[in-house]
């Protein structure tokens, strides 16, 4: 733009006027918001336009051209200077930034252990949110003295509210599932701790207390061939058998966590399903199968898992199914997703 002005300037009866401080001036106006490679490139459009400029009007020879240069090199060496530590320290800050990330992703979401005890487990998380890495999806899975336990829920909403929301039901998930003797009482923890934190003012903003809730799958794989389910308004898991995929669907539907006013029915029992050695059961969050193609398509998460098998380990299980849901969105995610697949 001030190059485009110097121009106009010199090419117009308006030449009287002295240009050469606008062009000074541009390195350093570059230095304040591009790179050492865009100061550069402003340097060098400075010296066109003041060579062009210089030629035009004959001024070659004269004290004021030379002085112009002699201020542009100046300036421009030191902008040169300045943008190269501006970028170095940005990088430093967005460096930290990104480890202070990895940190708070690994308070809120633990590393999943390959194994516990019988089953091989996998975990993976997608965040819609660019640069984020951890959103309002939750999963963890835990060993105990009644098996493994497994949560994967999903936080209405986005942003900071919804990562603590998700932070509460998932530490009060940590701590129930040692001293919870039913999977119920482990879904009433985890609902009673989400409303506490919803309660203290300030943490939660005014919408996320009138619409804000999580829906939550729980699931408890013992020794035997069973897993036991409380779904709290969640979509179904998938078991992969023989090569065919069913979805596990609630004997009686209840609503999601924060929403408990609305159970009319029984909700202490939780529901038993067959889990042989060398099923696969795959839990998610609803931003995996509503994740749209662009024509509006949605992505067909049993299918994908009938195409990928059982042959894989878990964790290149989920890579493929990763992978697959990529290439259906066309890497542009409207939601955060979360999968984690139990192997027994």
């Amino acid at each position: 733009m001030i190059a485009l002005s110097v121009l106009t300037i010199e090419f117009t009866p308006a030449h009287v006027l002295y240009t050469g401080p606008l062009l000074v001036a541009t390195p350093a106006l570059a230095a304040v918001a591009m790179g050492p490679k865009g100061t550069l490139a402003a340097v060098a459009l400075a010296v066109a336009v003041s060579v062009i400029t210089a030629t035009y009007n004959g001024a070659w020879g004269s004290q004021q051209v030379y002085t112009n240069f002699l201020a542009l090199f100046l300036v421009s060496l030191a902008s040169v200077a300045t943008s190269s530590t501006v970028r170095k320290r940005r990088e430093d800050e967005l460096e930290q930034v990104r480890r202070i990330a990895v940190a708070a992703q690994e308070a809120v979401l633990r590393p999943v252990p390959v194994g516990l005890g019988p089953l091989r487990v996998a975990g993976m998380y997608l965040a819609a949110e660019t640069g984020a890495q951890i959103g309002g999806d939750l999963y963890e899975a835990v060993q105990t003295r009644y098996g493994v336990r497994v949560i994967v829920g999903d936080v209405r909403g986005k942003g900071l509210p919804a990562v603590r929301a998700a932070a509460a039901v998932l530490g009060a998930f940590r701590e129930a599932v040692h001293y919870e003797e039913e999977l119920a009482g482990v879904v009433n923890r985890c609902e009673a701790a989400l409303l506490r934190d919803a309660a203290v003012p300030g943490v939660i903003d005014p919408e996320a207390l009138v619409e804000g809730f999580v829906t939550v799958l729980v699931a408890q794989v013992p020794d035997g061939p069973v897993v036991e389910v409380v779904n709290r308004g969640h979509p179904p898991p998938l078991l992969l058998r023989d090569g065919r995929v069913r979805a596990l669907e609630p004997g009686c539907p209840l609503p999601p966590l924060g929403l408990a006013e609305f159970i009319t029915g029984p909700a202490d029992a939780a529901d038993s399903y067959s889990f042989a050695p060398g099923d696969r059961l795959l839990l998610y969050t609803d931003g995996v199968i509503e994740a749209r193609d662009g024509d509006g398509e949605f992505f067909a998460l049993p299918g994908a898992m009938e195409a990928v098998g059982a042959a894989p380990e878990a964790q290149e299980f989920l890579d493929r199914l990763h992978r697959g849901l990529l290439r259906h969105t066309r890497h542009r995610l409207a939601d955060d997703a979360a999968m984690f697949l139990v192997d027994r």
